[in-house]
């Protein structure tokens, strides 16, 4: 393993490897040079457009109550060279998206756009169409993803890599391996700096520990599971069942709670080696300490707020709480049990996620740059596609012009 990091960072000394993941200014990083490294993307082959012209062209066309093709709004978003014309290629995919053609916007024109927003310093115009993708067509894939995660690493801005792992959760997009250790290291410095997180924001991270969580089955993948329905368990009895899944992958039934001890009656019957995290029991355990202090507690000050809203809930979010006295009586048994079985993890999911980067992300990397390169080739062939198609039907186009002419000229 100390090989393959080595030759990942081009690196050689153990004391610069253990700081591989910061740059020499202190701001931390994750992929590889290799990884980020746009050379591949930039030598496509280069089709120059003015975007003078390009934007005028689409002006006429959406005035004449027509569709702009795909391809005309992947030349202008390819030749974007400066900020300022980042907002008017946001305008026009903003157009392209409630136009006739939205379906068709290109892989890899979205690939671009992100790219362009990054390379000019426009990353809240690449989170802010991301965020409204519905409204601007913006739907990246892993690879895309990765590049957004690792730039606001970079950035040391983990609110807005916490925003883009929303988006992967959204998408349902945990299924590279890279993807789901970036959102291990975000989800865990997330929650380490993060001690007042409003109930949706809660109800996010929960999600998304979720289902990345799924995705392993060790220490950090069932530790995660088990965090998750244990955020969302407390949303389900503070907000009800209708808060946790509105607008999220998630299932419809009551129980988050219950799931969650399922989780660790599930690690208690694993092999030895698969454990869980301190950290999540303590949280967990408080989460069935407060709900419980509420439960008993009545309408009174602070409190009136959350009464309100748990008297308002539906008949069986109330039946759920009842059954608080008897999850946390399994709590206490399950956590005797796998202190007893040597169960217990005492590393926090920050340095879980730490050691897998550490053991996988290297090979998990190669993996993508071989499928993003034979992506950019699968790209490169559909646009010659759409050349030829073009020329195509401009030259069918010219030749009937030229056969009403000549049939006009004749009468």
């Amino acid at each position: 393993m100390a090989a393959s990091m080595l030759q990942r960072f081009g690196l050689c000394g153990k004391g610069f490897t253990k700081c591989a993941r910061h740059t020499l200014t202190g701001r931390r990083w994750i992929l590889s040079s290799a990884y980020i490294d746009p050379k591949k993307w930039e030598e496509r082959p280069k089709d120059p457009q003015n975007l003078a012209e390009l934007a005028n062209l689409m002006d006429m066309t959406y005035e004449r109550k027509l569709p702009v093709s795909s391809l005309t709004i992947a030349r202008f978003v390819d030749n974007i060279s400066s900020r300022e014309e980042i907002d008017q290629a946001e305008y026009y995919l903003y157009k392209f998206r409630h136009s006739p053609n939205c379906w068709y916007l290109r892989d890899w024109t979205i690939h671009s756009w992100i790219r362009h927003c990054l390379k000019h310093g426009a990353s809240d115009k690449a989170l802010y169409t991301l965020k409204n993708k519905v409204q601007y067509g913006i739907f990246p894939d892993n690879f895309t993803f990765n590049l957004m995660i690792d730039y606001f690493i970079k950035e040391n801005n983990y609110k807005n890599a916490f925003s883009v792992i929303v988006e992967v959760l959204m998408q349902e997009a945990f299924d590279l391996l890279t993807t789901q250790i970036l959102t291990f290291h975000i989800l865990g410095k997330y929650l380490d700096t993060n001690t007042d997180l409003k109930w949706n924001e809660e109800r996010n991270l929960g999600a998304a520990f979720l289902h990345v969580g799924l995705k392993h089955e060790n220490t950090i993948g069932f530790s995660s599971q088990l965090l998750g329905y244990a955020l969302l368990g407390k949303i389900e009895l503070s907000h009800g069942l209708h808060s946790v899944y509105h607008q999220m992958p998630l299932m419809w039934t009551t129980g988050y709670i219950r799931r969650a001890l399922e989780v660790m009656k599930q690690i208690a019957s694993m092999p030895s080696n698969v454990k869980v995290s301190q950290q999540v029991i303590d949280i967990l355990e408080k989460i069935l300490e407060a709900s419980s202090v509420l439960e008993n507690t009545g309408n009174v000050d602070a409190n009136d707020k959350v009464e309100t809203k748990i008297n308002s809930m539906d008949e069986e979010d109330k039946i759920e709480r009842l059954n608080l006295p008897q999850y946390v009586t399994h709590f206490k048994e399950l956590y005797s049990k796998l202190q007893s079985l040597n169960k217990i993890e005492s590393k926090s999911l920050s340095s879980l996620a730490d050691q897998l980067i550490e053991d996988n992300l290297a090979e998990s990397e190669s993996s993508d740059i071989v499928a993003y390169e034979n992506k950019l080739h699968e790209w490169e062939e559909e646009r010659v596609q759409l050349v030829k198609r073009e020329q195509e039907i401009r030259e069918k186009t010219r030749l009937e012009r030229e056969a009403r002419h000549a049939a006009k000229m004749s009468q």
